[in-house]
Order: C-alpha cells, then sequence, then structure tokens
C-alpha cells in the first residue's frame, strides 16, 4: 500500500533532496510501525519533512505521537520539527500530558475500531483518494 503509493515516493523524493546534508548528520529511524525522516540522536530531536504545501493539525499529531513512541522506549526530553520546504517553514512540535491523554484515548479507540465487528462507514472525503490506505477503506465497496 504506503510503498506503492506515488504521494509517499514524491515524499522521499523531498527527503533525499530538499535537506541533502540530513543523511551525514543525523539517522533514519524505524520502529516497529513509525518511521522517523530524521532523528538526532544528540540533541534528540526528530525532524519530519512534509512535502505538503498546507501546515495540517494531522502532521503536528504524527510527530507527536512519535514522540510518545520515543519516550515509552525510555528516550526522554525529545522535540520535534515539523519542516515544510513548499513553504519554507518549520514549527516545533513538543509533547504535553495532555497531549499524552489524548494519545492513550486514541490507542484506545483504534483498538476498538480493530477489534469491531464491522467496519467504519466510508466517509467518502475527496483527500481518500489521494491517500496511501485508499485500498483498505474502499477494497469491497460498490462505485
Amino acid at each position: 500500500m504506503e510503498h506503492t503509493s506515488d504521494l509517499v515516493y514524491d515524499g522521499k523524493l523531498i527527503h533525499e533532496t530538499a535537506y541533502p546534508q540530513r543523511p551525514e548528520r543525523y539517522e533514519e529511524l524505524e520502529m516497529g510501525r513509525i518511521k522517523i525522516d530524521y532523528y538526532d540522536a544528540k540533541n534528540r530531536v526528530i525532524h519530519e519533512i512534509k512535502r505538503s504545501d498546507k501546515i495540517e493539525n494531522a502532521h503536528e499529531w504524527q510527530v507527536k505521537y512519535y514522540i510518545y513512541v520515543l519516550e515509552k522506549t525510555g528516550i526522554d526530553g525529545v522535540v520535534g520539527i515539523l519542516e515544510y520546504p513548499a513553504l519554507r517553514h518549520t514549527a516545533q512540535v513538543t509533547l504535553s500530558d495532555v497531549d499524552r491523554e489524548k494519545i492513550q484515548e486514541m490507542e484506545k479507540e483504534i483498538v476498538r475500531i480493530v477489534l469491531s465487528e464491522a467496519c467504519p462507514s466510508v466517509i467518502n472525503a475527496r483527500i481518500c483518494k489521494k491517500c496511501s490506505y485508499y485500498e483498505f477503506c474502499y477494497v469491497n465497496e460498490e462505485k
């Protein structure tokens, strides 16, 4: 799914070309189901690069989740930097206690959905057609 997406390929291309010096200084970090674009272990900074020309709340929550996962493995004091090369914009991301509680609630909701007998209803949003996981939602839907 994701590995065959043109959007993911575009993101990887930006990842490799927008900041060509990064691989020399930082490492790509894969932990279970997450893959962090660049992690500066010395300064405990996550760098997440977005190909989008829109700043979205979901991007911030993605980085907050990465920080949360690192904390769960004993790495504290991590901050994130969201980078939008197309916009020439960066934003710092931190994780608060309220954020941690919200993530725990989201995880519970995900487990509830996964264990449910029925799939959630399809939302038919325009953005879905470009999603790397489109086939998961629409595999059995009549067109």
